[in-house]
């Protein structure tokens, strides 16, 4: 059972930056992949971006595409979300996941394992 916490969440200010963490509890090998998500108040949970364990191959949502950015740390089982130049419409609460790709592509992951997410509010 792989337990994910995240972290680094706050509120900021329209255009400010933030870097979210989520540690894992042990290292996961092959083909598992680690994304964020989000879900803003009356909104489903949407996808953000993801990174394969290995090979560090990237996937990202049409509306975070140049401004957030997606890495690891495979010696402390970490994954980072690098946040810039944050909107409103970005204020949400944000969870990490992790799962296996079969493919061995970050757009397609069978998240099994989830955080229980970190609040990020951005004001205008």
């Amino acid at each position: 059972q792989v337990q994910l916490v995240e972290s680094g969440g706050g509120l900021v200010q329209a255009g400010g930056s933030l870097r979210l963490s989520c540690a894992a509890s042990e290292r996961t090998f092959g083909s598992y992949a680690m994304g964020w998500f989000r879900q803003a108040p009356g909104k489903q949970r949407e996808f953000v971006a993801a990174i394969m364990w290995t090979g560090g191959k990237t996937y990202y949502a049409d509306s975070v595409k140049g401004r957030f950015a997606i890495s690891r740390d495979n010696a402390k089982n970490t994954v980072y979300l690098q946040m810039n130049s944050l909107k409103p419409e970005d204020t949400a609460v944000y969870y990490c996941a992790a799962g296996p790709a079969p493919n061995g592509l970050p757009r397609d992951v069978r998240y099994t394992y989830w955080g229980q997410g970190t609040q990020v509010a951005v004001s205008s």
